[in-house]
C-alpha cells in the first residue's frame, strides 16, 4: 500500500510517531547522546519516538497503514547521505534532520544545529519549508550533482571505504585522481538547447551548498524551481588546482573559462563512460538525464539567515539567455 504523508496543513492531532532513521556509523560515539536527547525530548512533547538502524525494518514498519496514518515526520539522524537516503526510499513524507555526519551541508544551508532539544521543538512547532529536489537517473539529490574530476574523487573514496569516511579519506583519493584523472570531454545540453555546451567538469547545483562550506553556486535557490549549472571548460591537474583556488575564494564564477548559466533539465553525454556523483556519493557514470521538481520536499526547519526564507540571491542567465 502507497504510504500517505501528512499534508502540510494538518494538525498534529493524532499523528504522534516520529520515525528517526539512523545512521549506524554516525549515530554512535558522542553523537549517541543526541539522540537520546532527542528522543527524551520528544516524550517530553507528547510525541512518540521510534528508532530504527535497520532500514529494511524501518520500511516495513511504514507500510504498516495505521502507522501511516500515526507518523507525523521522518527523521534522518546522520550526514547528507542519510537526508538523500530517506528522500528516496520514502517521498513526499516531511523530513527533520539530525546532523550527525561528517558533511551535513543541508542542515547548515537550513540553520538546523545538531541539538536533539532543539529538533524535537522543532518538530513539535510544526514549521516546515518547502524546496525543490533535482532527479538524476530516477534518484533524487536535495544538493548537487557533479561529472568529472570531484566526481571520479568520489567514486575512489567510496571504492576504498572500509569504515566512517573523513575528511581525512579524500586526501590519498585527491592525489591519485590530479595524477592519473583524464579530464574526458563533456557536452551538456541545457533545456531545449538545439547545440550542446562542452566542459570538463561538470556541476548542478539546487542548494547553494557545497563540500567545506565552499559557493560553489551563490546564486542557487532551492525553492525557485530551477537548477544553477556550472561547466568548468579545461582539464588537467593545473587546472583542476586553479578552480579550487578560485572556488575557495568564490571568484570562479568570474573566469572566463567557466559558464555560469542556469536551467530545468540538464543531458549530459561523454564519448567515455564520465563518473558521476549525487550529494557526496557515486552514481555511475554518463550518460546522465537532470530535471528539478519544484516544491519535492518538505523539511522542518527554523526561520532566519542561510535558509530559504532568507532574501534572494542574485540572478544570473537562464539557458536560454
Amino acid at each position: 500500500m502507497t504510504a500517505v504523508p501528512p499534508s502540510p496543513h494538518d494538525p498534529t492531532g493524532s499523528r504522534t510517531w516520529v520515525v528517526i532513521q539512523r545512521n549506524p556509523t554516525s549515530g554512535t560515539g558522542w553523537r549517541r547522546s543526541l539522540l537520546v536527547e532527542l528522543v527524551q525530548e520528544l516524550r517530553r512533547l507528547g510525541l512518540r519516538p521510534r528508532m530504527f538502524h535497520n532500514r529494511s525494518r524501518c520500511d516495513q514498519w511504514l507500510a504498516d497503514p495505521e502507522h501511516q496514518q500515526q507518523t507525523l515526520c521522518l527523521v534522518a539522524a546522520g550526514g547528507d547521505g542519510t537526508v538523500d537516503d530517506l528522500l528516496n526510499r520514502h517521498p513526499g513524507w516531511p523530513l527533520a534532520i539530525l546532523p550527525l555526519g561528517t558533511e551535513n551541508l543541508l542542515a547548515r544551508g537550513l540553520g538546523i544545529a545538531p541539538s536533539g532539544r532543539d529538533l524535537a521543538r522543532l518538530i513539535a512547532g510544526g514549521r516546515q519549508q518547502t524546496i525543490d529536489l533535482g532527479q538524476a537517473g530516477g534518484r533524487r539529490f536535495a544538493l548537487m550533482a557533479s561529472i568529472g574530476f570531484d566526481a571520479e574523487v568520489i567514486h575512489r573514496v567510496h571504492a576504498g571505504r572500509t569504515g566512517t569516511i573523513t575528511h581525512l579519506s579524500y586526501l590519498q583519493p585527491i592525489w591519485a585522481a590530479l595524477r592519473s584523472y583524464r579530464h574526458p570531454r563533456l557536452k551538456v545540453w541545457l533545456d531545449d538547447e538545439p547545440q550542446a555546451r562542452e566542459a570538463r567538469l561538470a556541476v548542478v547545483v539546487n542548494y547553494p551548498m557545497y563540500a567545506l562550506n565552499l559557493p560553489m553556486a551563490r546564486a542557487a535557490r532551492p525553492d525557485d524551481g530551477w537548477l544553477e549549472v556550472r561547466l568548468f571548460q579545461r582539464g588537467s591537474a593545473f587546472q583542476i588546482v586553479r578552480y579550487f583556488c578560485t572556488l575557495v575564494f568564490g571568484r570562479h564564477e568570474q573566469l572566463a573559462d567557466v559558464i555560469s548559466v542556469r536551467a530545468r533539465r540538464v543531458r549530459i553525454e561523454c564519448d567515455e563512460a564520465a563518473p558521476v556523483q549525487l550529494d557526496g556519493d557515486p552514481h555511475g557514470t554518463t550518460p546522465l538525464d537532470i530535471q528539478i521538481i519544484p516544491g519535492a520536499l518538505r523539511v522542518f526547519a527554523p526561520a532566519g539567515p542561510g535558509n530559504v526564507d532568507s532574501d534572494p540571491f542574485p540572478t544570473i542567465p537562464t539557458s536560454g539567455s
